[in-house]
């Protein structure tokens, strides 16, 4: 069965206008908060891991069809019935997060960063052409940038490696890079903007010479 991302919205035409929110306006109904805080809760439980989470969120059927974080509890109770959190017998938590330990916690995050074993395939200027098959499981490059040209723009270092990670087949640390693309490379000449530059953090893996 092909892998589907209902997520990857990119440079699609939408059937209504996008309505920009407020700066600062978070939450919309009282069960939102409740919602964030369940999933930063079952963070440390070990149950899932933040690329298994997006996983899970962009390959519910319905996607288009919620809300920001309608869509972040569907996605745990999914995870919760694939790992058995939901049965009879729920394995033991890993970790238990505490009330006065949330907010370091959120702060803290969980970094990603890796040491590096190996040197950087490309260095910033470097041209370069984005893998072009669609990918069978979850993965961080996003549709409309595959199979295009662009150049390196910085170089981030090592991090955990989502398309591996979002699976449980470890974290197998990969350079990333942000690279640049002209809007008519992404989206030809009917670009709506194509002067523009568009910047997508890629994966070594995602990448060749050009």
């Amino acid at each position: 069965m092909t892998y589907r991302s209902h997520a990857d919205l990119g440079g699609q035409d939408v059937p209504a206008a996008i309505v920009q929110e407020p700066e600062g306006e978070y939450f919309h109904a009282p069960w939102e908060p409740r919602v964030m805080a369940l999933v930063v809760a079952m963070g440390p439980t070990g149950m899932s891991n933040i690329d298994m989470n997006r996983s899970a969120r962009e390959t519910l059927p319905n996607y288009r069809d919620l809300s920001y974080y309608e869509i972040w509890l569907a996605a745990l109770e999914k995870l919760a019935s694939q790992s058995g959190v939901r049965g009879d017998a729920p394995p033991p938590p890993k970790r238990v997060l505490h009330a006065d330990t949330v907010l370091a916690a959120i702060k803290k995050g969980s970094p990603t960063s890796r040491p590096a074993s190996t040197l950087a395939r490309f260095a910033a200027g470097n041209r370069v052409r984005t893998a072009a098959a669609q990918a069978e499981h979850h993965t961080r490059l996003p549709g409309y940038a595959r199979g295009k040209v662009g150049v390196i723009d910085m170089v981030h270092g090592v991090h955990v490696f989502p398309d591996t990670n979002a699976h449980g087949l470890g974290e197998s640390p990969q350079w990333l890079y942000t690279v640049r693309f002209d809007a008519r490379e992404l989206w030809g000449e009917s670009a709506r903007a194509p002067s523009s530059i568009v910047s997508v953090d890629a994966f070594e893996p995602y990448l060749e010479p050009a």
